[in-house]
This record gives structure tokens, C-alpha cells and sequence, in this order.
């Protein structure tokens, strides 16, 4: 039971997450290149961290599961934050017009 919580509470933190990082709810898509996971990649990553968290913890009180599964959906947010620093690769055409 303390697992359904988690899942449910990291993935509206997730959600909640990316309203406010984006102001709105982006829809998931499909590109040429990739397939963009719009909401959904917050609310897995809220929900996963806040298992995994919830189930290492070893909780027995559902306040400590809420607490724990708010944190984790928070950290998950964070964690994207980190991948998105990683993935703007500067641009070669952008340095030369700079100049």
C-alpha cells in the first residue's frame, strides 16, 4: 500500500514540478529525431524516485511515506534539471556569430 502512495504522490509533485517549470501541461510527441515525453517524463521520474526512496526507507507510518514520496518528486525534478545542463550542447554556429 505504502508503494501506491509513492507512486501517486511523486508523480503529482512531478506534475506539479513541470507546470511550474514549463507554465503549462505539455502534451508527449513524436519528432523526426526522437519522441519528447512532455509531462509524463516528471511524473515517471517523481514517481520512480519516490518508490525507490519509500521502499529503501523501509517506512511503517504513512506520514513518513507522504513526506518521503514529496521529497523524492522534488529531487526527481532536480535530477532533470541536472540532465537538461548536459544535453544543451553549445552550438558551432552560434560561437561563430557571437564574434
Amino acid at each position: 500500500m505504502n508503494i501506491v502512495f509513492a507512486l501517486l504522490i511523486g508523480g503529482l509533485v512531478g506534475v506539479v514540478g513541470h507546470v511550474r517549470k514549463k507554465g503549462k501541461i505539455i502534451k508527449p510527441r513524436k519528432t523526426k529525431k526522437f519522441i519528447y515525453l512532455g509531462f509524463l517524463e516528471e511524473v515517471l521520474m517523481g514517481a520512480l524516485t519516490a518508490v525507490v526512496l519509500v521502499i529503501s526507507a523501509d517506512t511503517d507510518s504513512l506520514f513518513r511515506v507522504v513526506f518521503i514520496s514529496i521529497l523524492a518528486g522534488i529531487g526527481g525534478d532536480a535530477f532533470l534539471k541536472g540532465l537538461e545542463i548536459f544535453r544543451k550542447v553549445p552550438d558551432p554556429e552560434e560561437k561563430t556569430n557571437q564574434n
